[in-house]
C-alpha cells in the first residue's frame, strides 16, 4: 500500500490471495488480482510482462527453500519477463554475527530456517535474472515498524521479553522509509546487488518493546532470564533472539540516495504517538 502511493499515478497491480486484501487495494486505487502462489497458476496470471516487479511475498512458514519464488521464476520467462525486479529478503541470511557491525560483504550463513528460505529465494532470483537478462536487486530488511506494525497485542497480554542485559542487537526500519527504499532500489539499484536496509541505529528487541510501551503509556513487559524465555516464548520469537548483529546501511544511503524520514527509533515512535490511536 505504501509503495503504491509513491508510484506517481502510474498504474499499479497488486497480487493478493484474499478477498479482504482485494477490498483494501481497491480502496487505495490499486488494481487487485487474486492469485495463490501455492496453487498452480499460468504465467499470464502474474501480469508481469515488461513491468517493474516488486516481490514482497514471504516464503512458506516451513522448510529450507522457497517454492513460491521457484514457481514465479519458472513462469517469468520469455515474453512474460518483467523489466526489473526488486526482491525483499531479510538480514537473517547473515545468521548470528555475535553483535558485530556488518555490511553486504559479510558471509551468508543463516542459522534459522526462515533465513535459509530467504537465501534460497535470493539465489533463485539472481540465477533467474542472469539467465533471462533481467536486473534483480536484493533488499535485506530487518524488523519493520510503523502503523499496523507495532507489538500492541504482546504488550496488552503482558508477554515477557528477554532481560536487557541478555538481549541481542536487533535492527529496524520504519515502514514508510522501507517503501521509499523499494522505489529507489527500482530506480537506482544495480543489477545483482544486495543492499542492507536499516536506520543504522540498532538496539535490542527488549529495548524496542520497552520504548513502544513507554511512548504509548502502556506497562512495560516483564523481563525474564534466558532459561525462562526458552520455556515461555514462542519458537518464532526465540529464533529472533538467537542472532545478534548490527547492520551498516552505508551502501543503501550512498548508492540509492536514500534520505530517511525516520533516522532512528525515537523519531519514528514520536511520530506514531502523535498520529493518534494505533489500532
Amino acid at each position: 500500500m505504501r509503495l503504491a502511493g509513491l508510484c506517481g499515478g502510474s498504474p499499479v497491480t497488486g497480487l493478493v490471495r484474499s478477498e479482504h486484501s482485494v477490498a483494501r487495494l481497491r480502496a487505495r486505487q490499486v488494481r487487485p488480482q487474486l492469485l495463490d502462489l501455492d496453487a498452480p497458476f499460468e504465467p499470464d496470471d502474474l501480469a508481469a510482462a515488461n513491468s517493474q516487479l516488486y516481490y514482497l511475498a514471504p516464503p512458506p512458514p516451513r522448510g529450507d527453500t522457497d517454492p513460491r519464488v521457484e514457481a514465479v521464476c519458472a513462469a517469468l520467462r520469455g515474453r512474460h519477463r518483467p523489466g526489473k525486479v526488486v526482491y525483499l529478503s531479510t538480514t537473517a541470511v547473515y545468521g548470528d554475527c555475535e553483535g558485530r557491525w556488518i555490511d553486504e560483504t559479510a558471509p551468508l550463513r543463516p542459522g534459522t530456517a526462515r533465513g535459509r528460505r530467504r537465501l534460497d529465494a535470493e539465489r533463485h532470483w539472481l540465477s533467474w535474472g542472469d539467465s533471462e537478462g533481467v536486473p534483480v536487486v536484493i533488499l535485506r530488511v530487518p524488523g519493520i515498524y510503523g502503523p499496523g506494525r507495532l507489538p500492541l497485542e504482546r504488550l496488552r497480554k503482558g508477554l515477557p521479553v528477554l532481560a536487557e542485559q541478555e538481549s541481542p542487537f536487533t535492527n529496524r526500519i520504519h515502514a514508510d522509509d522501507l517503501a521509499r527504499v523499494c522505489l529507489l532500489a527500482m530506480q537506482r539499484g544495480r543489477a545483482g546487488e544486495a543492499y542492507n536496509v536499516s536506520d543504522g541505529h540498532p538496539t535490542s528487541m527488549s529495548d524496542y518493546f520497552n520504548r513502544v510501551a513507554d511512548i504509548l503509556s502502556m506497562p512495560r513487559p516483564p523481563a525474564v532470564d534466558r532459561a525462562t524465555a526458552e520455556r515461555e516464548l514462542s519458537a518464532s520469537m526465540l529464533s529472533f533472539l538467537s542472532e545478534s548483529k548490527r547492520i551498516l546501511n552505508t551502501k543503501m544511503l550512498d548508492e540509492l540516495g536514500v534520505i530517511l524520514q525516520y533516522a532512528d527509533l525515537d523519531q519514528g515512535l514520536a511520530c506514531l504517538a502523535q498520529a493518534g490511536p494505533l489500532e
